[in-house]
């Protein structure tokens, strides 16, 4: 992690750096979702004594025993849904917002569930400020999904679950794509979930390190 050397950094060239150090040479090339990476300020979703430190090639704190994910993992999930713009998409565990604000530069509307209301406030807040109308916050369960908005073509769930919670495959479109950590013995793998039909596909993307998801379909405490 940097240290910070002075009081003001270059935001925008770290963004940049990041996007294509961390993002683009490790194999990601959609040019609409290197546009989304260039756009939103990843230092604004971090507290601000960790700013300097918010283009890193980490995960970070954000508190209430949560963190932001690393940037490349939420590039290669957010790649994994193969979004075209036109999609309704819900996102499990809101977080810092980031994820949310990725996806609205990407999707037509964004739906997003957070189980602590303190962060799911201060996440709202940072979307209201950057002007993306296309996210709706919501606190509550993100296991159950959001059948009221269902179905959704895209699900991302930034938490590890036991396995796949049972609403979100019910909710997930036709041809939709849901993408997930799951907790094994051991440790956490990334799964892609494919709906085709009243059947569904599944592939293992790579091992990865998320806190537990929280909820009904989650770790119970």
């Amino acid at each position: 992690m940097k240290e910070p050397a002075a009081k003001s950094f270059d935001f925008a060239l770290e963004r940049h750096l990041m996007v294509e150090e961390q993002i683009a040479r490790r194999g990601l090339h959609n040019p609409r979702l290197l546009a989304a990476f260039e756009s939103v300020p990843r230092h604004l979703f971090v507290p601000e004594e960790l700013r300097y430190a918010a283009y890193d090639d980490s995960a970070l704190p954000i508190g209430f025993g949560q963190t932001i994910s690393q940037p490349y993992i939420v590039a290669l999930m957010t790649s994994l849904l193969e979004l075209q713009g036109d999609e309704r998409v819900l996102e499990v565990g809101t977080g810092s917002g980031y994820q949310a604000a990725i996806l609205a530069h990407l999707a037509r509307e964004v739906f997003t569930i957070e189980f602590d209301n303190r962060l799911a406030s201060r996440a709202e807040e940072v979307l209201r400020t950057l002007g993306l109308a296309n996210v709706h916050v919501f606190t509550g369960d993100g296991s159950l999904g959001w059948p009221v908005a269902a179905p959704f073509m895209g699900i991302v769930v930034s938490a590890a679950a036991p396995q796949v919670p049972k609403p979100l495959m019910e909710q997930l479109a036709d041809g939709g794509r849901l993408i997930l950590p799951v907790n094994t013995l051991r440790h956490q793998l990334l799964e892609l979930w494919i709906r085709h039909g009243e059947h569904f596909s599944r592939q293992v993307i790579t091992s990865v390190k998320f806190v537990p998801l929280r909820g009904e379909y989650g770790r119970k405490k």
